[in-house]
């Protein structure tokens, strides 16, 4: 059955793939919204799951119906919520909110706010989630706190014996935990990450030269002028930003409303002025430009290349008019709608 429904996904065109997958995530909603309804009216009713054998609901949902307990966490706690303020449901129905912003919203959740909150968290991200809920319960900034770490333990796999002439199975390390990010109050951030020892040597060094400046020795201080010099640094490298800039050049609409005398010929180029990319990427605010028919833009800020609006090919300049910041992804999409897709490599 399963790959009846991959063959059938396939042999879709575009436009019915996209379709189908937008009803689908619709059906998707609308269970999810029914699953979680009923699971409130299961909460209320306890002895119901009691008698099937898990002792919580949390056990009924990972035991009885198979969820995982990442997914079962999130719609318990949208169960209980809902319990005490049903429009949730209908914000999950629509994808104004998600079931992990509802858990994360829960505890601050009141009758008096509740409309407002919901209404503010519609269609933000889950760092946005964060920061809204910092704003309704700020907390203290936390204590610098610089330690070691205990050394790792070796990772170890319980494996049966090895047969003779077998390859052995190498020991897998455990996933390092990732970076901490994390809001605290209005413009206020928690950030935990772990150094090496020549990174923590320099960070002791620091703190003793800057005593004067930094009498505590605070290290998110000095992490915070670090990275205003370190990003100064990167911008000046990439950018080659300076406080004396050069003139961008002149966008061929520009320089055609100019006096004959006054023009100033435009560089057919694929270099692109320094004075250019600055100026695109502050137009562009570190941020892929493109924008679909609908009016949705992309939030990729990660891997970004700039682009030619009009091709090069197709006689398009190195000006600000006509580069912007585009992801991988949408830069290859832009250029395969003007050249066609790429030839794709078959195996021999």
């Amino acid at each position: 059955m399963s790959t009846n429904i991959l063959a059938f996904a396939f042999a879709l065109s575009d436009h019915d793939l996209l379709a189908r997958i937008g009803v689908l995530a619709e059906k998707e909603r609308e269970a999810t919204v029914e699953l979680v309804a009923h699971l409130a009216a299961l909460d209320a009713r306890p002895s119901l799951y009691a008698a099937r054998g898990p002792g919580s609901l949390f056990g009924y949902c990972t035991d009885v119906l198979h969820l995982s307990e990442d997914a079962a966490c999130n719609r318990i706690s949208a169960a209980r919520a809902c319990r005490l303020f049903p429009v949730i449901l209908d914000r999950l129905a629509s994808g104004a909110v998600s079931l992990t912003s509802v858990r994360m919203l829960r505890p601050h959740l009141t009758l008096e706010n509740h409309e407002s909150v919901l209404a503010n968290a519609a269609g933000k991200t889950l760092r946005e989630v964060e920061a809204l809920i910092a704003a309704l319960a700020p907390r203290p900034d936390v204590p610098t706190s610089v330690r070691k770490l205990p050394e790792p333990t070796p990772p170890t796999l319980d494996l049966a014996p090895t047969p003779p002439g077998a390859p052995s199975v190498p020991a897998v390390a455990p996933p390092r935990p990732r970076p901490v990010i994390e809001t605290t109050s209005p413009e206020r951030y928690r950030v935990q990450f772990t150094i090496g020892k020549e990174s923590h040597d320099r960070l002791r060094r620091l703190q003793a030269l800057m005593r004067r400046e930094v009498p505590d020795g605070d290290a998110g201080q000095i992490v915070e002028r670090a990275l205003a010099v370190l990003l100064d640094k990167v911008e000046k490298s990439k950018f080659a930003a300076t406080s004396k800039p050069r003139r961008p050049i002149r966008s061929e609409t520009d320089t055609a409303r100019m006096p004959d005398e006054a023009r100033t010929p435009v560089v057919r180029s694929r270099d692109i002025p320094n004075a250019v990319q600055r100026a695109s990427w502050r137009r562009d605010d570190g941020r892929c430009g493109f924008v679909s028919k609908d009016g949705v833009r992309c939030k990729e800020r990660s891997f970004l290349e700039f682009h030619h609006i009009r091709a090069f090919a197709r006689g398009g300049p190195a000006t600000v008019d006509n580069i912007g910041l585009r992801c991988r992804r949408h830069n290859q999409y832009e250029a395969e709608l003007v050249f066609g897709p790429r030839a794709q490599m078959t195996p021999q």
